[in-house]
């Protein structure tokens, strides 16, 4: 059973309709490259099925999750978050956050002095595939068994 999503917007804002571009600015993806993390619920399954075509998701593992909050995880004023940040949100350290969000038992929209995605660099190497098909077409785009490896070429 699946937990929780990591989830990339791909494409840009050029040319994004409005329906779509509110649907990802709830989901907290406002720019090309950002990723986050989302509980699975059908709702939000449905909502990503919805912005298929601009984003790419995955189901998340903890180890990808502790990579994550360890190097790209921000607070405001986009200082690095700190073991005295952790422990306010009552977590001992990042890898029992990654594990809690890779579970679904925490939001990141709820960790309140932190933010809620995470800014990514283009992948090293660049995508080995196409950006403007989804995965089934030999493209990234969509439900993406692959995008464990793309992301840490992103970090």
């Amino acid at each position: 059973m699946v937990n929780a999503y990591l989830v990339v917007r791909i494409k840009g804002q050029a040319d994004c309709p409005y329906w779509a571009t509110t649907t990802m600015t709830l989901l907290k993806l406002d720019k090309k490259y950002r990723a986050t993390i989302l509980p699975a619920k059908d709702n939000t399954l449905g909502m990503l099925r919805k912005v298929q075509h601009y984003v790419s998701w995955v189901e998340i593992d903890a180890s990808l999750a502790t990579e994550l909050l360890d190097k790209k995880a921000r607070k405001g004023g986009y200082q690095k978050v700190t073991d005295e940040d952790l422990k306010e949100l009552g977590f001992a350290s990042t890898k029992e956050l990654g594990a809690a969000l890779a579970e679904g038992k925490a939001t990141l929209s709820k960790l309140k002095p932190l933010k809620p995605w995470f800014a990514l660099a283009p992948p090293v190497h660049g995508f080995k595939k196409s950006t403007k098909k989804l995965y089934g077409q030999k493209g990234v785009l969509g439900q993406n068994k692959e995008l464990d490896t793309i992301v840490r070429r992103m970090i």
